[in-house]
């Protein structure tokens, strides 16, 4: 009817869309998931890839700080291996039954009538198993993990991994040299832009208008980079790029009251409108 056209014209919201990470976002990092998410890959690294446990920690160290995670960082230095045996090791073996339902944030979603996205590092498997395991199942229009942005090439050729040598990424943190080039990483994954750009072209998402929810400083700031309004979960604290800290994602109704007023406004004036266009009718 036209009524409802001119109230989608005329009452666009601030925010049409919520971006969430999964771990250490929908649940709190006290889980202790985390830790052993670490130890998991550690041990991948030093049973599977045959490096030396003494290198590990400095390994996994600088891998992080220059590609934003760790198996990032090991496909560009040269390691090869198959992506879901890295899941599989890494994630097959959580505890997952630290974690319980939680049908207070299933309620704070749901009660908001506007698009959710999950856009995880994680793969697709570990991502349904959290949103299972904390009730969460149909609060996501979508779920973005890592075989979305990187559906093929999962494995190196023979010819590849045969002539390939490792680069010794610490020894270049140790003694940077600027006519170094480092490798490039074939994994597509926060915090790079280009993965945050592919995010929105998939989802079809203007970052402009979407709140974004992470645990991760660096995926925070590179959000902000791209447009997005930054929600870091888990602290209270404001750092650059931060434009609002929850130290519980349950705190969302308490922090964007706005939110719900938005909704409750709409209702409202759509209420009105129908009030107006059947009285005119009549």
């Amino acid at each position: 009817m036209a009524y409802e056209e001119d109230f989608k014209q005329t009452s666009e919201a601030k925010y049409d869309c919520l971006l969430f990470d999964i771990d250490d976002t929908l649940y709190p990092l006290s889980s202790g998931l985390a830790m052993q998410v670490k130890t998991n890959i550690q041990e991948y690294m030093t049973q599977k890839l045959g490096i030396e446990e003494a290198k590990v920690q400095e390994l996994c160290l600088a891998l992080y700080k220059i590609y934003g995670t760790t198996m990032a960082g090991l496909k560009a230095v040269g390691y090869d291996f198959d992506y879901d045996d890295f899941h599989s090791f890494v994630h097959g073996r959580l505890p997952y039954s630290t974690l319980k339902p939680d049908p207070i944030l299933r309620n704070i979603i749901l009660s908001l009538p506007i698009r959710k996205v999950v856009f995880t590092n994680a793969d697709k498997a570990h991502a349904a198993k959290i949103i299972s395991k904390l009730g969460l199942e149909g609060c996501f229009e979508k779920v973005i993990s890592f075989e979305t942005l990187n559906p093929i090439n999962k494995t190196e050729t023979p010819h590849d991994t045969k002539t390939r040598e490792i680069f010794d990424i610490i020894s270049y943190m140790a003694n940077p040299d600027p006519q170094v080039e480092l490798p490039k990483t074939p994994v597509i994954c926060k915090p790079s832009e280009g993965a945050f750009e592919q995010v929105f072209k998939m989802a079809n998402i203007n970052p402009k208008k979407t709140l974004f929810f992470d645990d991760s400083i660096r995926n925070i700031q590179t959000g902000k980079r791209v447009g997005l309004h930054t929600i870091w979960v888990g602290t209270s604290q404001r750092e650059e790029g931060v434009d609002m800290a929850l130290e519980h994602i349950h705190n969302i109704r308490e922090a964007l009251p706005e939110l719900w007023e938005a909704v409750e406004e709409k209702g409202e004036e759509l209420r009105t409108r129908q009030k107006v266009a059947i009285e005119t009718i009549a």
